[in-house]
């Protein structure tokens, strides 16, 4: 059953005790409505919990009696950073004034420790129920469902706050929240053990050690973060006296900006282990069973995903079960040492937590050590059935491609870092894209992408699953070849493609945009193919200064004699010649290869022609400063060079490259190419999704001020038709091309390749239906270099080309179409 909250509280303890003279003074001076002359005024103590004394105030007269609730710092010697009551003061008046989150009202903060001996603060007390136990002993099944559904309704809400909004936008560092806590909790470990009371536990080492290298990718750049609890848990909750609803989160003392995935974590440690007060911890409901009504850790985080918008956190759970347990740990070894040197606010219930502390690594351990952790998808979102091969997806009534709230938050900064940095600086690209110095590099774009960088906008695009296999590569034994200490930065923010597409279309709606977030073809492209088919040498070598935005790349595959689009026919030639080979051949379209940044060259030739047809070619790196590299001239895309980018025609004249720069190995040339064609490929269609939108943006901008034949553009008719066909087509449009994307995070490239080909085909041209469409409303200015219309178009013409020829993905289409028909 539940505890009253009145009913927690006992004598004051010696240690604790207070000056209620002078308590009495200042709260009468300084909480409204506080009685100034009482007839009775008692304090008792909070006996639940274990950090900063707490204590209940009863004040009034004769029958009319006030209660409030007094946290303070405890008296002696403290651990650095700890017991500050003045954030929790701060957070529970900004979450109290400016949202709905259920807090406690709180009145009036005091530092000065002449009152009563140290910090404190004064709230209101909420009358209500607090269940010690997660097991929710003599509640009815039905309600405890209800009271798991409540909790993790109110984590979500607060995790929802918009902390800028509401004034805690500097409440803490947002990016590397795991990383600087793991830090801080194992110097706090260390400090509480120092003098061997107690004794420290050596798994505890090897625990932070494990920590340290699984750290999750979307922890480092920040941008899913917002408040931290530090504590969340059922028993720091007050429900309502009657109903199941949560009233108040109580005890703050650990809030910050952070991660909020361990909040959430540490909440769910009931299915793991079951924290009592008896000298030893019981196992959790994972393993013991869970309490009828209660529901399984799955079911609780579905709730929590879905109220929030968070992705569903199965490939991250086992890190932040094994953080929170960690956490744990060195907070209760903190908490026994106190008890060791007589002011630890619980009491004789701190005796036991010494023990508690070993059994959290124990049961640390131990999680880490399973196979699987958690369901691979969402109750709610998948059901196994047959023998658990297939999935069905069952669409929440969210409906299906609704952007998590992460997401949201990545979107917004990347619209307000276009509007601030990328627009305004369109003309000054273009203007040295068109002079004499047009093939350097605008001394502006270096520093927008340091910005970028800052932001967490940098390296958006890299699959989840990819940046995981480099990062063990590279990372997993030896030394860390980063100097700047932010490897995790570098693969992004372990986004999918559906997730990324959102952000991809953003940057889309400027030419000069995804190069600024690292993010542009070739580029990502190639770095794919080092992600999925590199070595630690390649990697090293080629990867990471790519990752960094320090050099650029081309890919260097079509040929000006053959028809490239089928890579049967490619002829350039790699022959193998002791430890090096040695390619002839002439390429040309190779984007990118202009830039005075280009460094390597990815290069598609033949190694054996007299080979299985699709186990001719293969894939090298190529230093383009090698003897033999010519570039030849740049080439024009109807008048534009696209400088300092550039389409280079090149010619291979006997250029030795080291054996060990082969990708892969011999004959996988196509097999690389055809990977290359999902993830990387896919981008361009969510660019041209935001191309059209600039354009459609421009079309109404221009028809709303632009009159002919005595009417603004837009009150004409055909122009209103054309204009909504344009919407029409660019949202189904959309609806495809995040089809295709979520088709290839579920089912992989070679399942999700007819619907990837249909939104390549519908992509480009859709986007040059917009985009003819505002060139028209602008007249001769759309043709013009004067907006971004006519580069804009142009791109998108000749990704009906480059991206692969409509004619081959129509046929790949219909192939699949009639193999369906025979099934």
């Amino acid at each position: 059953m539940a505890s009253r909250t009145d009913d927690l509280v006992s004598p004051v303890q010696p240690a604790h005790q207070l000056d209620l003279d002078a308590l009495l003074r200042y709260a009468s001076d300084n909480v409204p409505g506080f009685p100034r002359s009482p007839s009775k005024f008692t304090i008792s103590q909070f006996g639940h919990g274990q950090s900063n004394p707490t204590f209940l105030m009863e004040v009034g007269s004769g029958a009319a009696v006030k209660r409030y609730v007094l946290r303070k710092k405890p008296a002696g010697k403290l651990l650095e950073s700890a017991h500050a009551v003045d954030r929790e003061f701060q957070v529970l008046r900004a979450l109290g004034d400016h949202t709905v989150v259920p807090v406690p009202k709180v009145f009036c903060l005091c530092n000065d420790p002449n009152v009563i001996g140290t910090a404190f603060y004064i709230m209101e007390f909420l009358e209500g129920r607090i269940f010690i136990d997660s097991k929710l002993p003599g509640v009815p099944p039905e309600r405890r469902r209800a009271i798991y559904r409540a909790t993790a309704k109110t984590l979500a809400s607060f995790h929802s706050a918009n902390v800028d909004m509401i004034g805690l936008g500097k409440y803490g560092r947002r990016d590397n929240y795991c990383r600087r806590q793991i830090e801080r909790w194992a110097r706090q470990y260390i400090a509480s053990t120092a003098e061997g009371k107690p004794a420290s536990n050596p798994k505890m080492f090897r625990l932070i050690d494990w920590l340290r290298q699984n750290i999750p990718l979307e922890d480092s750049s920040g941008v899913a973060a917002g408040i931290v609890h530090g504590d969340f848990r059922i028993d720091n909750l007050v429900f309502h006296p009657i109903e199941d609803r949560v009233i108040g989160i109580l005890d703050w003392e650990l809030s910050t900006l952070g991660n909020q995935m361990s909040d959430v974590a540490y909440c769910c440690l009931p299915y793991t282990v079951v924290i009592g007060q008896n000298k030893h911890l019981d196992a959790g409901f994972e393993v013991t069973g869970i309490p009828e009504g209660i529901p399984s850790q799955a079911e609780f985080l579905d709730d929590y995903c879905s109220a929030s918008g968070k992705p569903w956190p199965a490939e991250v759970w086992k890190f932040y079960v094994a953080f929170a347990l960690f956490r744990g740990a060195s907070i209760y070894t903190g908490v026994y040492n106190r008890w060791l040197l007589g002011n630890a606010s619980g009491g004789e219930r701190a005796r036991y937590l010494g023990n508690h502390a070993n059994e959290l690594i124990n049961f640390a351990m131990d999680f880490i050590a399973q196979k699987s952790v958690l369901p691979e998808y969402p109750p709610s979102d998948a059901k196994q059935f047959g023998n658990g091969n297939k999935i069905q997806n069952i669409l929440d009534e969210r409906g299906r491609f609704v952007p998590s709230q992460r997401v949201l938050e990545l979107r917004n900064k990347l619209i307000k870092f276009m509007e601030d940095y990328i627009y305004p600086n369109e003309k000054e690209f273009e203007k040295l894209a068109q002079s004499d110095a047009r093939w350097t590099i605008h001394p502006e774009e270096e520093r927008l992408k340091e910005l970028a960088r800052k932001e967490g906008l940098w390296n958006l695009w890299i699959p989840f699953d990819s940046a995981a296999r480099a990062r063990k590569l590279i990372f997993g034994e030896g030394p860390n070849p980063i100097s700047d200490g932010g490897r995790d930065l570098l693969f992004g923010a372990g986004l999918s493609n559906l997730e990324y597409g959102y952000l991809c279309e953003i940057m889309g709606r400027s030419f000069w945009a995804p190069q600024i977030f690292n993010c542009s073809a070739p580029d990502t492209g190639n770095m794919e193919v080092l992600l999925r088919y590199g070595n630690k040498e390649q990697l090293e070598e080629w990867l990471i200064p790519l990752l960094e935005g320090k050099i650029r790349s081309a890919f260097a595959m079509t040929e000006p004699q053959v028809a490239s689009s089928d890579a049967t026919n490619i002829e350039c030639s790699i022959k193998r010649q002791g430890d090096s080979y040695i390619i002839n051949g002439n390429k040309w379209w190779t984007s990118g290869a202009m830039d005075p940044r280009c460094t390597v060259l990815i290069v598609m030739g033949k190694t054996d022609f007299s080979a299985a047809k699709h186990k001719q070619q293969s894939m090298i790196l190529v230093d383009i400063k090698t003897p033999g590299v010519h570039i030849k001239r740049p080439l024009l895309v109807f008048g534009f060079d696209d400088a300092p980018h550039g389409h280079a025609e090149i010619s291979f004249e006997n250029v030795c490259v080291p054996a060990k720069n082969i990708l892969l190995g011999e004959g996988r040339g196509f097999e690389i190419a055809q990977g290359r064609l999902g993830p990387g490929r896919l981008h361009h269609c969510m660019r041209l999704i935001g191309a059209a939108e600039r354009g459609m943006q421009l079309m109404a901008e221009r028809a709303l001020s632009r009159k002919a034949f005595g009417k603004f553009i837009a009150q004409h008719g055909s122009f209103l038709s054309e204009m909504a066909k344009c919407r029409i087509e660019l949202e189904r449009t959309r609806l495809l091309v995040l089809e295709a994307a979520d088709q290839l995070d579920r089912l992989g490239n070679k399942k999700a390749r007819g619907t990837i080909a249909m939104a390549k085909v519908a992509a480009p041209n859709m986007a040059l239906k917009v985009l003819d469409m505002a060139m028209q409303v602008h007249g001769a200015a759309g043709f013009s270099t004067d907006t971004v219309l006519s580069h804009l178009w142009a791109t998108a013409r000749t990704l009906r080309v480059a991206d692969g020829p409509d004619d081959v993905h129509l046929g790949t289409i219909a192939k699949l179409e009639l193999q369906r028909a025979k099934l």
